[in-house]
């Protein structure tokens, strides 16, 4: 617990837990589903990139550069990493907050791609595409890793409405004019094989436990560290879901 409380968990990869812990991945591949996409577009904006990780990915695989790659992060070490990891490519990488309007004009951009965005204002994605453009991206659903965060905080209620329901994302896009082209949804496996990774998993994605900390939170890690040791790895799982969505072309 001591080595990965000081872990450092700046960015969005997540090469500290290979060997402790696993988590399946969608089977629809949203970076190899964006290298398409990217390559045939003139001005492309990720929102909320992380460390630019996976967007960089996708821009080094694709094709045809587009002219114009734009980006936001709200988290300013994440913010210092996107820009170092997307500067190869020309792209700028905008500070915003997660509630804040998206600082560029209308229509600016032909695809608006978003990879496990915190928030999305739809219409503000609706605002900055392009007549004809796409919206495409990959979500956290509800209930992700319930059986963890269940463990350590107790029962908790059931998932009501909520933006992070596929149903509510396809409402939400309506309701900004977007019409929804593809809708899809898989639970996925994690796999914690150690506490250390439990304790690393909850530093690096804060929102599955708000308040998280070791102290407050030890005798239940104990607990949890004794369950593994005596019953093998702990798993729960998470909820993804992939949606796309194009505003109307223009008459």
């Amino acid at each position: 617990m001591a080595e990965a409380g000081a872990a450092p968990v700046d960015g969005w990869g997540f090469g500290w837990l290979d060997g402790r812990a696993t988590e399946q991945r969608p089977s629809w591949g949203y970076a190899g589903m964006l290298v398409h996409r990217v390559s045939t577009v003139e001005a492309v904006l990720d929102i909320q990139t992380g460390g630019g990780e996976v967007f960089s990915e996708v821009l080094r695989r694709s094709t045809r550069a587009p002219l114009r790659v734009e980006a936001t992060e709200a988290w300013l070490p994440n913010l210092v990493i996107a820009r170092s990891n997307l500067a190869p490519f020309g792209a700028t990488v905008a500070e915003v907050a997660i509630d804040e309007p998206l600082p560029f004009e209308e229509a600016s951009f032909d695809l608006v791609i978003s990879r496990h965005p915190v928030l999305t204002l739809w219409p503000e994605v609706a605002r900055v595409l392009r007549p004809g453009g796409t919206f495409f991206s990959q979500q956290v659903g509800d209930g992700s890793n319930r059986e963890l965060y269940e463990f350590l905080m107790g029962p908790q209620p059931p998932d009501g409405p909520s933006s992070r329901s596929p149903r509510q994302a396809e409402r939400d896009a309506a309701n900004a004019g977007l019409a929804v082209t593809d809708l899809r949804e898989e639970p996925l496996l994690t796999t914690f094989n150690d506490i250390g990774a439990v304790v690393y998993f909850l530093r690096k994605v804060p929102w599955t436990v708000p308040d998280f900390s070791v102290e407050g939170y030890l005798p239940r890690l104990r607990a949890l560290h004794e369950q593994i040791a005596c019953h093998g790895p702990f798993q729960a799982h998470a909820q993804r879901f992939l949606i796309e969505a194009q505003k109307p072309p223009a008459h």
